[in-house]
């Protein structure tokens, strides 16, 4: 078993002392870099990149040989869970994810099973194999999957959607369906994720990107139950380490407290919230990962500093913090704006840390 050379990701979720807060970015493999788009190019197209582990892995470096960052994350799309059950993902060029075969009815419901996580989603574990080894200790692999509900809006609307109102038409018309197919798919990313932890992940996250347009009833019942569901199915020690989770709800810091009672490591927080109080509000249960708007991005390097120094301020002395940004960084933005972040994140936070 290599030796991890750097480690701060993994004990900043942990809590354990760290020299200088520990910072990645989600999407931090994608469009932004011009290496990336090279090797889409050479793809052909997304879900091809996706389905080859040489090309997965390819891109999941891109970025760790550009910046000084703390965790790789396994470049994949959460859709592959829903494309594995038969659905039949493709991108239409322009208008992002869609599927042929959407869930639309009881019978549609109820012909969904959780598929052979090895014969449908082998090429996902081969890549977190493969990187793994390239990364040689190099830094921590990041697995993930996205949460129950968040994959069922994709799966009843058949495409990404502002309204959810094919999703929410069934969740209010016919709960009973909508937690047989929450049910299932929450099986699901069970075994992914329990698949990806035995291929080498060494923490994984829960993106729950669609959590925050619920109700506070919906929220607990439709979305929060499934991902306690899968927190206590979730292996959490491979080759005597300890593997931490995240969980992301965007849009769901009011819920703090109920997704620090559920056993995560560690809660993501998109923007909205101020992380001092935050980390006042759940105290020492869990570490918190963020939380930077990602258009702090587009503005100049010292603003950025100057960003990222408030940030560090709000949260404080003491480890528990993971610096990210509050979602997915913006295809428009230029490296050199994330190097200056990263890089400031790692010289400001050092103070906190003595």
């Amino acid at each position: 078993m290599t030796t991890l050379k750097n480690d701060r990701f993994l004990r900043a979720l942990l809590k354990q002392p760290v020299d200088k807060t520990p910072v990645w970015m989600m999407r931090q493999a994608g469009r932004y870099l011009p290496e990336y788009r090279e090797t889409r190019k050479k793809a052909g197209d997304f879900l091809t990149l996706c389905k080859t582990p040489e090309l997965a892995t390819e891109v999941t470096m891109q970025p760790l040989d550009r910046f000084e960052l703390d965790a790789a994350i396994l470049f994949s799309d959460i859709l592959t869970i829903p494309d594995a059950m038969g659905l039949g993902l493709y991108f239409a060029e322009g208008e992002g994810p869609k599927f042929k075969n959407p869930v639309l009815t009881a019978a549609d419901v109820n012909k969904l099973a959780v598929p052979d996580i090895e014969q449908e989603l082998g090429y996902v574990t081969d890549a977190v194999s493969m990187i793994r080894k390239t990364l040689d200790g190099r830094v921590p692999l990041i697995g993930f999957s996205g949460s129950p509900w968040t994959l069922a809006t994709y799966m009843v609307e058949g495409s990404s959607t502002k309204e959810f109102a094919k999703v929410k038409g069934m969740l209010y018309d016919r709960p009973d369906l909508m937690h047989k197919l929450l049910d299932v798919v929450a099986d699901t990313v069970i075994q992914y994720l329990n698949a990806q932890i035995e291929a080498g992940a060494q923490a994984v996250m829960i993106f729950d990107t669609w959590g925050g347009v619920l109700t506070t009833r919906d929220y607990k019942n439709f979305s929060l139950n499934y991902m306690q569901k899968i927190i206590d199915g979730l292996k959490r020690e491979q080759d005597g380490q300890k593997i931490p989770v995240i969980m992301f709800s965007k849009g769901g810091c009011q819920w703090l407290e109920s997704q620090a009672e559920t056993g995560v490591d560690a809660l993501g927080l998109d923007w909205t919230i101020d992380i001092g109080m935050a980390r006042h509000r759940i105290g020492d249960k869990v570490a918190l990962q963020g939380n930077m708007d990602p258009s702090v991005l587009y503005a100049t390097p010292e603003r950025i500093r100057e960003e990222v120094a408030f940030i560090l301020q709000s949260y404080g002395k003491g480890s528990g913090h993971v610096f990210n940004l509050g979602h997915g960084i913006h295809q428009y933005v230029d490296p050199d704006n994330a190097k200056a972040f990263i890089d400031a994140v790692h010289e400001l936070s050092i103070p906190y840390h003595l």
